[in-house]
């Protein structure tokens, strides 16, 4: 699944932006879904159509639109760097940036995603997400290094993830410091 053929369901995308303001207080579950889909005209049946699995539906579309807003933001920079590491640290950095308003959900899927049951998802959208970084970096290679790359930034982005999660400061100094 890469973002250019990405192609969200409009109805989910409402209800989950809708949603958004209920998972700091009801955690990713069917009433922060519900009410959502409530907030934004849609009832029970559109928002289980939406989300077949509920919450963890949610989490991978949340996680699919900030992939997409992070590469849209990375491609309307007025300046990017050349770099390849250079590259990869604006992408991670924006894709933190985006997050900003939404931490408090984003700290609740990571709970969710920890559990033994969503391993398969959460590994899933962390590949979703490194890959999406190297492609816009222009890396399209398949070769062994595309696989240890990929692993690489994993631990570069689930540890700087982890330390943007901790960091109180409005400027994300203390992640930059992390990535760094």
């Amino acid at each position: 699944m890469h973002n250019e053929e990405f192609e969200p369901d409009p109805i989910a995308v409402a209800i989950l932006r809708a949603s958004m303001m209920h998972v700091p207080f009801d955690g990713w579950c069917e009433a922060a879904l519900l009410a959502g889909g409530d907030d934004c005209g849609h009832d029970e049946e559109a928002v289980r159509t939406a989300f077949p699995r509920g919450a963890t539906d949610a989490i991978a579309l949340h996680s699919r639109l900030a992939d997409q807003s992070m590469v849209d933001a990375f491609l309307n920079l007025p300046e990017r760097p050349e770099k390849v590491h250079l590259i990869i640290r604006q992408l991670v950095l924006l894709r933190l940036e985006i997050a900003q308003p939404d931490k408090d959900a984003i700290r609740r899927a990571v709970s969710l995603l920890a559990m033994p049951a969503n391993a398969k998802l959460s590994a899933k959208l962390l590949y979703e997400t490194v890959d999406s970084m190297w492609r816009a970096a222009g890396q399209r290679d398949t070769n062994f290094s595309f696989y240890t790359k990929r692993g690489t930034l994993a631990a570069v982005y689930s540890g700087t993830m982890l330390a943007w999660l901790a960091d109180n400061s409005s400027d994300l100094e203390k992640t930059v410091g992390f990535l760094d």
